[in-house]
């Protein structure tokens, strides 16, 4: 898949990119990122991508003229020959007012596109007739304001590029990860390694036995515990059986033991994966 991004500070990206999978995956070839400046695509001697809003206010916008030109140019010379490239293309505006990004957002892109054009907002916003005439997605990454565009769209970038195959190495791990479909909406399990005893906090014994049925068991139990207790509203919509419903119920009135203790027995779930 191809990442442009479309931002008036481009240096921002230089450092992000250059570490971890996702500067592997360019590596590899898996993914193309290229970072764009909106400056380019201005015909002024000064370059200027901003301008105060109609109707008073305070703060700047970002005019459309740059923005539409430099994406349109991009569409229109994407092709290894410099001809326009025909691949599916998501234009994604990255703003407060868009849709809240989450897994399943994320899983959509990646399957939906080979192509995605980042538009990174700065000041006030960028023009409305961007979101109107110009955009195919506007994606927010959560009730909150931040300066810019740019660190949303790595977020976006990130999200996305790990779900391409071959990106993390392993077909399994995307699929386990918190949030994703395989891991059914629910929180991840915890995770554990050496030393064994770390201050006088022990690994749960089940996970040191080598019973890969009861490893799996109590992976499940906890992560179904952990979900109730940090983010009980992603219980409403997960793939849960009855079984694992009503013991949930059971847990949080106090009727059974501690689902993370892997060394105690937990009543009346044997049928619990």
């Amino acid at each position: 898949m191809r990442f442009e991004v479309l931002t008036i500070f481009p240096g921002f990206f230089d450092g992000p990119l250059e570490h971890g999978i996702l500067r592997r995956a360019q590596k590899q070839g898996l993914i193309e990122i290229l970072i764009h400046d909106l400056r380019s695509f201005t015909d002024d001697r000064h370059h200027i991508v901003d301008d105060r809003p109609f109707g008073g206010g305070d703060g700047m916008v970002l005019k459309p003229e740059p923005i539409f030109r430099g994406v349109e140019s991009l569409l229109a010379g994407g092709g290894p020959d410099g001809s326009p490239d025909q691949s599916p293309a998501a234009v994604v505006l990255l703003s407060p007012q868009g849709n809240v990004f989450n897994q399943a957002e994320a899983t959509r892109l990646a399957a939906t596109y080979s192509r995605m054009i980042l538009i990174c907002g700065r000041y006030e916003g960028v023009d409305e007739r961007v979101a109107e005439h110009l955009v195919t997605e506007e994606i927010s990454v959560g009730d909150y304001v931040l300066t810019g565009g740019e660190v949303p769209a790595l977020i976006v970038i990130d999200a996305v590029a790990r779900l391409l195959p071959e990106v993390l190495g392993s077909e399994t791990s995307a699929v386990n990860d918190s949030f994703a479909d395989g891991a059914e909406g629910i929180l991840d399990h915890p995770h554990y390694t050496r030393p064994a005893e770390f201050r006088g906090w022990r690994v749960p014994e089940v996970l040191i036995g080598g019973n890969h049925a009861e490893v799996a068991r109590w992976r499940r139990r906890a992560a179904l515990w952990k979900t109730m207790r940090r983010r009980p509203e992603l219980l409403q919509t997960a793939n849960l059986t009855g079984a694992e419903r009503s013991w949930l119920e059971r847990l949080a009135t106090g009727a059974e033991r501690d689902a993370t203790k892997g060394d105690e027995p937990i009543e009346n779930v044997s049928d619990l994966p």
